[in-house]
């Protein structure tokens, strides 16, 4: 999994938005996220779409039911292609492990990663909403050795966390980031950002940028100095 690339979330509403985005950048491969907005107003089609014009798709749906659901679940989502998916760490360890045997036999060998807290949920409403008592960084620690455990590829974190999820689970465990935001962009509903550079210095090992390619003037130009920051940060 080429991680020097930033992942695109393509949170537009309609299939022929995100094709006309990612046309723009020709040829290029890119690493792609598909969420819940482009998949339910798309249909799973588009992952296959994406696939054969020769992206890397990540399939964001961040899956949470009884086991045997997300088991199926993983199984459909890796018969689409799809490189890296995500599931609930708060739908616990035997969840985890159902979403793992939903892969098995998966020609494209796809990696499962796990929701840890949104970056878009503080720590005042995780107290005050989940009635977890822990502090926020505490409780993304736990999810990532729960993930860790049940032997997922890594975690969704915010980059503030991604350096004591390294500590604690090992390099080769991925720390997926979103909340990244250039410097001087708008927070928008995130709670917990980083700019590229920081990201990486951070210990975050892929990030997910939205709002800051797609929205921009020059979604090209906005996408290749994110890429660079993010290099640069990594290689120092």
């Amino acid at each position: 999994m080429d991680t020097s690339r930033p992942i695109i979330a393509l949170d537009v509403p309609s299939a022929d938005e995100a094709l006309a985005l990612v046309a723009r950048f020709g040829d290029e491969p890119l690493f792609l996220k598909v969420g819940m907005e482009l998949f339910y107003s798309s249909g799973p089609g588009i992952v296959t779409r994406l696939k054969e014009a020769g992206h890397d798709v990540f399939c964001d749906l961040k899956l949470h039911d009884i086991p045997n659901t997300v088991k199926r679940a993983a199984a459909s989502l890796a018969g689409l292609g799809a490189d890296l998916l995500t599931v609930h760490a708060a739908g616990g360890q035997a969840m985890m492990e159902a979403a793992l045997e939903g892969l098995s036999g998966a020609s494209n060998d796809p990696a499962v990663v796990a929701i840890t807290q949104l970056t878009s949920t503080s720590e005042a409403a995780m107290h005050d909403e989940q009635l977890i008592a822990v502090p926020l960084a505490e409780s993304v620690l736990h999810y990532a050795r729960l993930a860790r455990q049940a032997g997922l590829a890594g975690v969704v974190c915010s980059a503030q966390e991604a350096g004591r999820i390294a500590a604690a689970t090992g390099d080769g465990f991925l720390r997926v980031t979103p909340g990244i935001r250039p410097a001087g962009s708008a927070v928008g509903d995130q709670s917990r950002v980083a700019t590229p550079e920081n990201a990486a210095g951070l210990g975050s090992s892929a990030i997910v940028v939205g709002r800051p390619i797609t929205r921009a003037e020059d979604p090209v130009a906005a996408y290749h100095a994110i890429k660079a920051a993010w290099n640069t940060g990594r290689n120092n």
